[in-house]
C-alpha cells in the first residue's frame, strides 16, 4: 500500500501541515510506502513576485499559525513585511526539481526531506529559486553538490518534476495538502483535503488498513 502526499513546497498550509505528516511517517513507515508528489502550484512561467502576494501571505497566516501551531520565522517574515525591498519571485518548479532528484538518492526519505524544504523556505526564509538554499541541505543528506547541480541543470529532471504534477492531475487534486491511500492497481481512497490533525488522519488510515474504508 502507498501513502500519497500531494503538496506543493509553496503551500503555506502544507508547512503547516507538516508536523501531522512527518508523525504519520514515523507512527506508518513500516507498513506503508510513501510517495510525496509535488504539484505544480506556482509554475516557473507564471512565477509571481513576492511584492504581488505578500499581502495575501500575510493574511492566511494567522490562521494557519492558530490551526497548526507552525511558526513562521523572522527571515521569512522580512520578504512579507518588506514585499518592495525583496527580489523574490515566487515559483514551485526548482523545489520540485530538488524532490525529483531527492527521490532517487534517498527514496523511503520523502516526506522528512518535503518537510526539510519547506522549513527552509517558511522557517529559515530561504529563497527555493536560488540554488545556493539546497547546499545546507545537500551536506545534511550527504548529496555531491557538483552531482546535484548537473542534474537540477538536466532536463531529465525538469520532465520528472513534470511527470508529478501531471500525476497529481490525474489524482484529481485541486488543492494542497492532499493525502491518498493506493491500496491496489485501482483503488485509491482520499484520505484529507487540506489540513486535518495527527489524530483524525490516522483515524481514517487505521479504517482503511481495517477494512472500513
Amino acid at each position: 500500500m502507498t501513502l500519497y502526499y500531494c503538496y506543493d513546497p509553496y503551500c503555506g498550509w502544507c508547512y503547516g501541515f507538516s508536523s501531522v505528516i512527518s508523525k504519520i511517517f514515523y507512527a506508518y513507515k513500516g507498513k506503508l510506502q510513501f510517495e510525496v508528489l509535488s504539484g505544480g502550484m506556482i509554475p516557473e512561467e507564471a512565477a509571481v513576485p513576492i511584492a504581488k502576494i505578500a499581502g495575501f501571505i500575510k493574511g492566511s497566516i494567522p490562521q494557519i499559525e492558530s490551526l497548526t501551531g507552525a511558526q513562521f520565522g523572522e527571515d521569512f517574515m522580512w520578504h512579507i513585511n518588506n514585499p518592495d525591498e525583496s527580489d523574490w519571485v515566487m515559483h514551485s518548479d526548482k523545489a520540485s526539481i530538488a524532490m525529483a532528484i531527492f527521490r532517487e538518492y534517498y527514496p523511503d526519505l520523502q516526506v522528512p526531506f518535503a518537510t526539510t524544504l519547506q522549513k527552509a523556505l517558511y522557517r529559515d526564509g530561504r529563497d527555493l529559486t536560488d540554488n545556493e538554499a539546497y547546499r545546507h541541505l545537500l551536506e545534511v543528506y550527504e548529496i555531491n553538490a557538483d552531482e546535484f547541480y548537473a542534474k537540477m541543470a538536466s532536463p531529465e529532471y525538469k520532465e520528472k518534476a513534470n511527470y508529478d504534477v501531471a500525476l497529481v492531475k490525474q489524482l484529481q487534486v485541486t488543492g494542497f495538502p492532499q493525502v491518498l491511500l493506493q491500496t491496489d492497481d485501482l483503488k485509491f481512497y482520499l484520505l484529507s483535503r487540506g489540513y486535518v490533525d495527527f489524530e483524525t488522519l490516522q483515524t481514517r488510515i487505521e479504517k482503511v488498513l481495517g477494512g472500513e474504508g
